[in-house]
């Protein structure tokens, strides 16, 4: 057995990929026909493999054949039925988990969740999804609207060329009223940084 586990140790590891379709299951209270639903399991590898299905709520779902193996390169449908529709349940979140295993390993190889959500009516759902994306089109013009908006300023200042320039004047003038005036001896700044006032006047007068 620890010869095979080497030969094969993405069968070992537990994340072998789960092909199933849909990942998402939704019922709809006012359409019976949506009350039982198809998820379909695909087997693309060499060997076969077992499966099981895990429900974090199982008394609400009844699953048919909800352990079964499926051959190499071929695929099985399982039913999920709803037997347990009611208000109290709409939007309420549940997760069933398909777990795949080789035909010999106990371990299991891979997994997948899968999301069933109920919902009161396919039509109430039809007219949310059209105000959501009426609500994402005129969000999507508004912010357009303040990107041209914001863009103004920044073309005018592009335009108007001195703006660095008193820019750059400013931190020169910042800097030299920051270095010591001429005569102040205890200063860790060379000599010839040190300033005379009439200087710092003329560069606060410029910053001003």
């Amino acid at each position: 057995p620890m010869q095979q586990q080497k030969r094969q140790p993405e069968l070992v590891e537990g994340n072998l990929p789960v092909f199933v379709f849909p990942t998402e299951l939704i019922f709809y209270a006012d359409d019976q026909s949506t009350h039982k639903q198809v998820l379909t399991l695909y087997n693309p590898y060499e060997f076969a493999l077992k499966f099981k299905v895990l429900c974090t709520t199982p008394n609400k779902y009844a699953v048919v054949d909800a352990t079964g193996a499926v051959k190499p390169q071929c695929c099985v449908d399982i039913v999920i039925r709803h037997r347990d529709v009611r208000a109290a349940y709409y939007g309420v979140i549940d997760k069933f988990r398909l777990q795949v295993s080789e035909q010999s390993q106990r371990k299991a190889l891979g997994k997948k969740e899968i999301i069933a959500t109920l919902l009161p009516s396919a039509k109430e759902q039809q007219q949310q999804k059209e105000e959501e994306e009426k609500r994402i089109k005129e969000h999507l013009a508004e912010s357009v609207f303040f990107e041209q908006t914001l863009c103004q300023p920044e073309n005018r200042t592009a335009s108007s060329g001195p703006s660095l320039l008193t820019v750059f004047l400013g931190i020169v003038c910042i800097a030299a009223l920051m270095l010591p005036t001429l005569g102040e001896m205890e200063s860790l700044v060379p000599l010839y940084l040190h300033l005379s006032v009439n200087q710092k006047l003329v560069a606060a007068y410029v910053l001003g």
